[in-house]
């Protein structure tokens, strides 16, 4: 990673150093799961990543995934609520959980952050861990969306930012129904969101991409 782009990192003052953590941030860039755990890494807060399960069945990383305590998300099927007890079970260990809250490359077109799923907010609320909100900038200039390969040269940085845990207190002893996932699913996309443009020097759209009127 430190050949292929430079680096500027940035708020790892705001990861407890103990006790389990979920780390949220955008996705962008199919190269956003390496820098990501990169800066955990040396941030000594090594991540368990919530990733699709086909990548387990890929030749060679799904061997250093399934090795590494990944954690597989089951679209779609019976098993979809696997992950998050497994992600329950690892935050009781103290292990930092990380996730892509939007499940998939932002489809926004001019690549902001787009609404997240509920998940996230739901292991933070059956959980109390705290959220790290994470937003990640350049990492589309390494690898685009729609490219096949990474683009090395000439190189690039990557601007990646832990910022203060979001928070949800006022959450915890409400039902966890789909008005309460929104809210702290929203409130932890805004966190991230402002991150990215701060990095972006612009101002992100008003409403996420994909959120219903």
């Amino acid at each position: 990673m430190t050949l292929i782009v430079g680096h500027t990192w940035k708020g790892r003052e705001n990861l407890p150093k103990e006790g389990g953590i979920i780390v949220a941030a955008n996705h962008a860039s199919a190269f956003d799961p390496l820098t990501l755990a990169h800066f955990l890494y040396v941030a000594d807060r090594p991540a368990r990543i919530l990733a699709k399960e086909s990548l387990f069945r890929v030749p060679v990383l799904g061997f250093f995934m399934r090795n590494l305590a990944m954690i597989p998300v089951f679209r779609g099927s019976a098993r979809a609520g696997e992950s998050l007890e497994i992600a329950d079970m690892r935050l009781k260990q103290g292990f930092c959980i990380a996730v892509f809250p939007e499940g998939t490359l932002t489809k926004d077109p001019d690549g902001w952050p787009m609404q997240g799923h509920t998940g996230v907010a739901r292991m933070a609320l059956a959980t109390k861990a705290p959220v790290i909100p994470v937003g990640q900038w350049g990492q589309l200039d390494v690898f685009p969306q729609h490219a096949k390969m990474v683009k090395p040269f000439p190189r690039k940085n990557v601007t990646v930012e832990a910022g203060a845990p979001v928070d949800l207190s006022d959450l915890y002893d409400r039902d966890i129904d789909s008005v309460v996932l929104r809210e702290a699913t929203d409130r932890i996309m805004r966190a991230v969101t402002e991150i990215v443009a701060k990095h972006r020097g612009e101002q992100p759209p008003a409403t996420f991409f994909g959120a219903k009127a």
